[in-house]
């Protein structure tokens, strides 16, 4: 790890340290106290008046170990760790300065370790499609995810909120329980190939709702496609210096109750504006793998998404405890896109026992699919390489499906601490059939400060 990480690592972990010894010393009753929602408890009280005058302050940790105990790329078994450390304010500004129906946040994430997707369980060639490690990405330092305000108008019918996030805080959205990224958050994000980015990366946006009734929504948003933001040291870019375009979501979400039990389905449309490059043909139609000319450039990609979440049952009458299920769909743009369409569906059964009535026990699969045009452009480029061998690292190795499957328990240690041990299984990693299946153990532990 470079010297720069070390120290912005240790900086935040003894800020972290300090924070937790000052609100000890504060209110040293409700510290880690198993019935407070904060680790470092309500600072004697001071920690709600402060969230009653409109300040809530928000601390979190995500951290997530991945060992590979079977096949994969590479044999050679280890232990990677990957987290996240959360900061922020969420204001409401009514409280705060009378401004009716207004809100604001400001976020920042700092991101930390390494992956045990990379090297262990796919091909560094290829990759893995998916990541064992969802937390891991966009780099190890710190950003600002969130910088928005937002207010309601005409009697809470239309909601506008304008500033710097992500798609995925509010199209697509999909909770992340589980720990490998093809179950966790955004999908459309995770496929649509540099256009979306999810969390902790924002741009400039806007978005617009319209309450149609109590159950349904219609919403649009537009957002600053940037890839800048993506490089390091550009955590804090606020200038619109190397946009690409813009990204236009739009999504209709349907909240049903169902015998009495919440659903949520959303329905949605992407594009963008940007140029992108095809995946095969060149400037003239031809497979450029074979002619070496230039890709030819698209004005635009799009795509299109469906997610449904339904709780099936109840636990003895207990809304909070019972079966979920749920499901992703993506389709995306198969002249521009590397995947074409992914696909995924979990079970949650939350307060499996009466003795654990706030834990949780998941299942889920997903299948992620290559575009035909990227398969078939590394076909092409292997002939005109002259290789054939998979072993030669000139070869690039072929691409199709890769399927990930996770079976996880999550332990509800306190209301401040959850622990969820996990096992995954991936199918052909990177989607390249000469990579063995792999088995890959995990545990992810979510804390709030």
């Amino acid at each position: 790890m470079k010297k720069k990480h070390v120290n912005a690592r240790l900086i935040c972990q003894v800020s972290a340290a300090a924070a937790l010894v000052l609100a000890g010393n504060a209110m040293a009753a409700d510290a880690f106290s198993s019935d407070s929602k904060w680790m470092t408890g309500d600072w004697g009280g001071e920690r709600t008046k402060l969230i009653e005058q409109g300040i809530d302050i928000k601390a979190d940790y995500v951290g997530e170990m991945g060992a590979n105990l079977h096949g994969g790329y590479n044999g050679d078994k280890t232990g990677r760790y990957s987290d996240q450390f959360g900061l922020g304010v969420a204001l409401d500004l009514q409280k705060l300065w009378g401004w009716d129906n207004t809100q604001a946040k400001i976020q920042l994430t700092n991101r930390n370790g390494y992956n045990i997707s990379n090297d262990r369980v796919g091909d560094p060639r290829a990759g893995t499609l998916s990541s064992s490690q969802e937390v891991y990405g966009r780099g190890h330092m710190v950003r600002l995810t969130q910088l928005w305000i937002q207010h309601q108008f005409f009697d809470n019918k239309l909601d506008v909120k304008a500033g710097y996030f992500g798609e995925g805080e509010d199209f697509n959205t999909f909770p992340c329980d589980f720990q490998n990224l093809a179950f966790c958050g955004s999908q459309v994000g995770n496929w649509a190939t540099n256009i979306w980015y999810n969390w902790p990366v924002s741009q400039a946006a806007i978005r617009v709702k319209y309450n149609i009734n109590d159950e349904l929504y219609a919403q649009i948003g537009a957002y600053n496609q940037n890839p800048s933001q993506l490089e390091h040291g550009n955590g804090f870019k606020l200038s619109g210096s190397g946009t690409k375009g813009t990204v236009l979501p739009v999504e209709l979400v349907w909240s049903p109750k169902v015998n009495s039990l919440p659903g949520e389905y959303r329905v949605g449309y992407y594009k963008s504006t940007a140029d992108a490059d095809d995946v095969r043909e060149d400037v003239n139609g031809f497979d450029a793998a074979t002619t070496g000319d230039a890709y030819k450039s698209h004005n635009s990609k799009s795509g299109y998404w469906f997610v449904a979440q339904q709780q099936l049952t109840s636990h003895n009458g207990d809304a909070t405890r019972g079966l979920n299920i749920a499901a992703n769909a993506t389709f995306h743009d198969k002249d521009t896109n590397f995947i074409d369409n992914y696909q995924s569906v979990m079970f949650v059964y939350k307060g499996p026992f009466d003795a654990r009535p706030k834990d949780d026990v998941g299942i889920g699969a997903a299948r992620i699919h290559v575009n035909d045009d990227v398969k078939k452009n590394a076909e092409l480029l292997n002939v005109s390489n002259g290789v054939s061998d998979y072993d030669n690292p000139v070869f690039s190795p072929i691409r199709e499906t890769e399927y990930n499957y996770e079976i996880n328990y999550g332990f509800h240690v306190t209301n401040w601490l959850t622990v969820r041990p996990n096992l995954q299984y991936i199918t052909h990693p990177g989607g390249v059939d000469e990579v063995d299946n792999a088995l890959v153990a995990g545990l992810k532990i979510q804390s709030t400060f």
